[in-house]
């Protein structure tokens, strides 16, 4: 159904057109657009006050209306900032997708902007985790495409992992990431009931103002699942010692936390030769994945 007429990106001039349309309030504050790291949406500046973000893709519209759904019941609940949506913008003839309107939440992402400490940011995630676990799941969406499968079983991505190690062979130590990928795979499923999982707490979705984690954002792997994808971020912001002192104040138990490192590895592994060129500072983040999971594998701490 997508206009092969309408450009992957839409300019500035469309987006202030649909804003003068949909919402004439906002027609005459500034608008440009917002240089990210992300993948799935288009970001604008409106105003002092607010951003505007525009799905690529299908997926990313979905991704938007889910949001607008859940996260003003999730906010209020939550030891975080995370994105408000202010307004859902319409399909039109020049955009076929649902786009959204969000307060602008102040600082830089994790992978540009610098954490003083990142055994605290770790902590202060790690209580975020635990909060958004507990939250009451009635009517939750389970996992789909919706949000990368993320909170099912992780035997489900078996068959592209081991694909896309073949081709990583000069990469990586295959050998060992086939060891700890298989380490993950025979841990014990998730036995308890499905819990609220972000499905993507890696370094570009966590937002950083004078040096302290701040916010949350992008949640469009958002769902109601097995919780261990949602403590990959530990492979991510942390070395092995710090890693081991915060799997040490947690109550998590080690299958959770061994599928916890499946997941970072996957997700390592998918994104390293897709961002290779498309997106070198992604590429960094998944590169760092791989490393800090295979690390733990060999200092027997999996």
């Amino acid at each position: 159904m997508t206009n092969p007429e309408i450009p992957a990106v839409p300019d500035v001039s469309l987006v202030s057109r649909l804003i003068a349309y949909q919402f004439p309030q906002w027609a005459n504050l500034p608008l440009i657009r917002f240089n990210s790291t992300g993948t799935v949406n288009a970001i604008y500046r409106l105003g002092e006050e607010m951003v505007v973000r525009f799905p690529l893709d299908e997926r990313g519209a979905l991704q938007l209306q889910k949001e607008h759904h859940w996260l003003p019941s999730l906010a209020p609940r939550l030891p975080l900032a995370i994105p408000t949506s202010l307004a859902a913008g319409r399909p039109t003839k020049d955009y076929p997708w649902h786009w959204s309107v969000y307060q602008w939440i102040k600082g830089d992402n994790a992978i540009e902007g610098h954490i003083d400490n990142p055994y605290q940011a770790a902590a202060t995630l790690a209580n975020f985790v635990t909060t958004l676990q507990s939250i009451d799941t009635a009517g939750g969406p389970p996992p789909g495409d919706h949000n990368f499968g993320r909170g099912f079983p992780l035997a489900m991505r078996d068959e592209g992992v081991r694909e896309v190690m073949t081709k990583l062979h000069n990469t990586i130590d295959t050998a060992a990431a086939t060891s700890a990928w298989e380490l993950s795979l025979h841990a014990q499923p998730w036995q308890g009931p499905p819990v609220w999982i972000h499905g993507d707490l890696l370094a570009g979705n966590l937002l950083v103002e004078n040096g302290q984690l701040s916010a949350i954002i992008d949640f469009g792997g958002l769902g109601v699942g097995d919780p261990a994808c949602d403590w990959m971020f530990a492979w991510n912001l942390l070395n092995v010692e710090e890693r081991k002192k915060l799997r040490s104040s947690l109550s998590v138990d080690d299958s959770t936390w061994i599928r916890g490192s499946g997941w970072a590895l996957s997700v390592g592994l998918f994104a390293l030769p897709y961002y290779q060129t498309r997106n070198p500072v992604f590429a960094g983040v998944a590169r760092r994945l791989i490393d800090e999971v295979l690390a733990d594998y060999k200092k027997g701490l999996l």
